[in-house]
């Protein structure tokens, strides 16, 4: 079985475009892409370019698969376009999203430094339809190899975004719902924006309430506890921030005048 057929047999009925490098055609357009996630800042334009010649795309519709949970993992994924959410599954059948990837981020690079015989920790299933970008494992390690600086500058940057992760886990163990949901509300708001700034739900409500470990009609009554206040106004999925000030108090004040 050759590799394009193996990739097909182990990951599902995606549509790789095997053979075509989207570097060919627009190289400085897929770099600056590549660029916006966090992997791939500080890779020389050099060594960028030579792992983007080695990816190949994946398209997925809605509600598609792009691996399970054990599933034996040799790639790791940049989204281009759609959004796809990462997930266990408990042993009660309970579903616990983990994150949800938009495009300029990566997913599953950490699983590539675990050898040969990694395996997906988690399930990745597409929300909206997507297309990705897929890295093989092999052509990561190369480019590591090949360059002490890139080496130690992805190590960084996979510092940093451990950090983050453990004080995003920090807010779900020890932070009650409002500050979680509005947490997440300030890290939506454009950069930039401070009068009324508008904020635009692109990932389902049900998705942000499990990514928040949160009951959807928890969600919800939380929304129009904020809007009552003044804080938001709320407009289906476009919420205006009316007051950001008050907000961001929220997150700054003792858990227990979090109400």
């Amino acid at each position: 079985m050759g590799e394009a057929a193996a990739f097909l047999f182990d990951l599902g009925q995606f549509v790789p475009v095997w053979g075509y490098h989207p570097w060919m055609d627009q190289g400085e357009a897929w770099l600056n892409q590549l660029r916006q996630a966090y992997l791939f800042a500080g890779v020389p334009d050099d060594q960028l370019s030579t792992l983007l010649k080695t990816a190949h795309e994946v398209q997925l519709g809605a509600g598609e698969m792009l691996f399970t949970q054990g599933q034996h993992a040799d790639r790791f994924f940049f989204v281009r376009e759609g959004m796809l959410k990462l997930f266990r599954v408990s042993s009660e059948g309970d579903e616990k999203i983990i994150e949800i990837t938009q495009p300029g981020q990566t997913f599953a690079e950490a699983v590539m430094f675990m050898g040969t015989n990694s395996r997906y920790p988690v399930n990745a299933e597409a929300l909206y339809d997507s297309r990705l970008l897929a890295f093989q494992q092999r052509a990561f390690h190369v480019l590591l190899e090949n360059s002490k600086e890139t080496c130690f500058g992805m190590l960084a940057s996979m510092s940093r975004r451990l950090h983050m992760l453990v004080n995003q886990i920090d807010s779900l163990t020890l932070q009650n719902a409002t500050y979680r949901l509005v947490s997440y509300l300030l890290e939506q708001m454009p950069h930039g924006v401070q009068e009324s700034p508008e904020i635009v739900l692109t990932t389902p409500k049900s998705a942000i309430a499990a990514r928040l470990a949160i009951q959807p009609e928890t969600l919800s009554r939380i929304l129009k506890k904020l809007s009552t206040k003044g804080l938001i106004e709320v407009h289906g999925n476009h919420i205006v921030v009316a007051n950001v000030g008050s907000l961001r108090s929220i997150v700054q004040a003792p858990p227990s005048e979090h109400d």
